[in-house]
């Protein structure tokens, strides 16, 4: 399905807002278009309107006092009505004539003097006419002062009409946008949550966050503006062209010709500034992953000395983002007021010859009011015009940007389940596993052990051995590509993720807070785990002798990532956590390799706490923190070398051996 098709999609969730919208959007258009109508009236009816065909009658309304005698406009007649002599009043200039009898009104007209000759039924006659003076003229406006009173109040009830229509479009246009977007961002935040870890090693958090904040905010731009002045300016155009054809229909039909070069035009500009976009959107993306890697990693970037380099690699992503700004740029501006303003151009020009061609040849006058009102209404058709060009560049950008939203939101990913099992006991077993990052590069191979309910399994290894894999395996953050694993008996891929996660806690090396409070990051704000219930996972870690110097205590003010507490403090409120939750499996993935030594040995004294009833696999840094566990697995290359006691494994001499005694002897490796 196509972008355009799937946006549109996510307007029909909220279609009876819009219609509403829309239909306020409509009611205001025409309010608006009514007004050359109703300049065109008071013009020709009225200002104008006294140039017309009066009849001698008896004193009464519309009737004017003439020459001894009372005369009323022909329009003025009821159909019953008597009549008398006939006269024309005709204007000369600015100045006005009585003429006994008929004289056209639409043809040329030649002046000798108070001598006027015409060509009436084929016949070329003479009339005298009549010089009027100013307070007779002002007599005869008379009967047209109240109508033109009421079409001005007509017209200005329209204008407040008008106007509460185009409040209650903006506003519900506005409300629409704001909860498609808000759907939006829900659903891209939910597709998120499923998706696998592998999907966020390969794609920077920076250019995630992009797609969420940058790219939303241009489609929001779609429902609120693009929307709005195509759908008004589609309006604007059908109205004004159908009033043109009321008025005139050679001269609308000659305008009809900037139809097909404005859709000619859309074609060019669609074209191109689709590819310009796509390079804009991606280069924004890139800045803001840049951004966000060089404020994560900021200490390195400055320990390093890697300043000069980082701001050189910025500059070149901001440079091709200004080269693709300026060639979208010089395209909007080609096609926007260049545009229009050559358009309204050419049709001023047909206009104009059109008016003087009818004009010199006699086949025709147009009035005043009839020019004033094409000529409003030509002047308004370029303003809906000028606004489609102009939402172009909107228009492609919200495109491109759907096509990125709509990309991460087709990334398949695991249906979060409501699915709850019981709390299993927790005996896991490895048979045969398999495992890389990469199709046919393994970073496990052949890994087979088993773990009972209760008991504490160990990892060691360099870095790069697979202890950490088997840890995103036994949490299904990964499958493997061959073996089995099984907790209980039950195979872990025949489970859903989240059930099997429920009874599992966590502690990593850099704990990760959230921002909030002590008590929320132990709670992670799961209804089920009261504050007595923080409390005392706080309490059992020890971690309240640490918390005593933090003002607030539980309920003091964590910021991201924690960074106001040290690394102590925030290891034990990760323990904590981990308590809190009651797990049946409990990883420490090198939980104590960034503690002080006296925070370490309450820590030491956590864990004997957590590990009751708990099977708990730890991977360890310090040998000396793992000389209780029930097995120790040595790995090497992805594979297990060793596996036994402390003791056993001390007494094989081999791999264990060796780091034990390098550790001991005062020399650390990094594992």
């Amino acid at each position: 399905m196509s972008t355009g098709k799937r946006l549109i999609r996510y307007t029909l969730h909220y279609k009876k807002m819009i219609g509403l919208a829309l239909a306020l959007l409509t009611l205001a258009v025409i309010g608006d278009l009514a007004g050359p109508v109703v300049a065109k009236t008071i013009i020709d009816k009225h200002i104008l309107g006294i140039q017309s065909y009066w009849y001698e009658t008896t004193e009464g309304k519309d009737s004017v006092p003439y020459d001894g005698t009372f005369i009323k406009r022909e329009a003025y007649f009821k159909p019953d009505e008597e009549r008398g002599k006939k006269a024309t009043i005709v204007q000369e200039g600015l100045d006005f004539f009585y003429v006994e009898g008929t004289v056209p009104l639409d043809v040329k007209k030649k002046w000798n003097g108070n001598q006027v000759t015409f060509i009436l039924d084929g016949k070329k006659q003479t009339a005298t006419a009549v010089p009027l003076p100013k307070k007779q003229v002002l007599a005869f406006y008379g009967p047209e002062v109240s109508r033109i009173m009421k079409l001005i109040a007509f017209y200005f009830g329209i204008l407040v009409l008008s106007t509460i229509f185009q409040y209650g479009q903006n506003y519900y246009l506005q409300k629409s946008a704001n909860r498609i977007i808000q759907r939006m961002r829900n659903e891209l935040f939910t597709t998120l949550s499923r998706l696998p870890i592998r999907f966020f090693d390969n794609l920077p958090a920076g250019k995630i966050v992009s797609r969420i904040t940058n790219d939303t905010e241009a489609i929001k731009e779609l429902y609120m503006n693009v929307l709005s002045n195509f759908f008004l300016s589609s309006v604007y155009i059908i109205g004004i062209y159908i009033a043109l054809f009321l008025l005139n229909m050679k001269l609308a039909l000659l305008c009809l010709i900037l139809l097909p070069i404005l859709v000619a035009w859309t074609l060019v500009y669609r074209t191109y500034g689709s590819r310009f976009n796509k390079v804009i959107r991606a280069r924004i993306s890139d800045l803001n992953g840049m951004i966000n890697e060089s404020i994560q990693g900021m200490n390195i970037i400055q320990a390093f000395g890697r300043e000069e380099e980082t701001k050189e690699s910025f500059e070149k992503l901001n440079e091709e983002h200004f080269t693709f700004q300026n060639k979208m740029m010089r395209l909007n501006s080609f096609t926007s007021h260049n545009l229009v303003t050559l358009l309204r151009n050419l049709a001023f020009v047909a206009f104009i010859a059109y008016f003087g061609h009818i004009s010199l040849d006699g086949t025709g006058i147009l009035s005043m009011g009839m020019l004033y009102a094409y000529v409003d209404y030509l002047n308004r058709l370029f303003q809906p015009i000028q606004s489609i060009v102009n939402q172009f560049a909107n228009l492609e950008q919200a495109l491109v940007a759907g096509e990125r939203v709509f990309e991460l939101l087709d990334e398949k990913g695991t249906d979060v389940s409501e699915t709850h099992i019981e709390r299993y006991k927790g005996d896991v077993s490895f048979e045969h596993v398999w495992f890389g990052y990469k199709d046919d590069d393994y970073v496990l191979k052949d890994i087979t052990f088993s773990a009972k309910q209760g008991e504490t399994i160990a990892f060691v290894g360099h870095t790069g051995s697979g202890k950490s894999s088997i840890m995103n395996l036994l949490f299904r953050y990964y499958d493997p590509q061959k073996g089995k694993i099984t907790i209980d008996g039950k195979d872990v891929t025949m489970l859903p993720q989240q059930a099997i996660r429920e009874h599992m806690g966590i502690v990593l090396q850099d704990p990760y807070l959230f921002t909030g409070t002590i008590a929320s990051n132990v709670s992670l704000n799961e209804e089920k785990i009261t504050r007595e219930m923080v409390k005392d996972a706080l309490s059992k870690v020890g971690a309240e002798q640490v918390l005593l110097q933090v003002e607030g205590g539980i309920d003091a003010p964590v910021i991201e990532k924690g960074s106001t507490l040290s690394s102590g403090q925030r290891q034990l409120i990760s323990f904590a956590r981990a308590l809190a939750f009651k797990p049946a499996i409990l990883i420490l993935d090198e939980a104590t390799s960034n503690i002080d030594t006296e925070t370490e040995f309450l820590i030491q004294q956590a864990l004997e706490v957590l590990k009751k009833g708990r099977t708990t696999f730890i991977i360890a840094h310090r040998l000396s923190t793992i000389k209780n566990a029930d097995c120790i697995l040595v790995l090497d290359k992805g594979r297990i070398v060793e596996q036994g006691n402390h003791e056993e494994l001390i007494q094989l001499k081999g791999k264990y051996y060796s780091m034990y005694k390098m550790q001991v002897g005062g020399i650390e490796l990094a594992m």
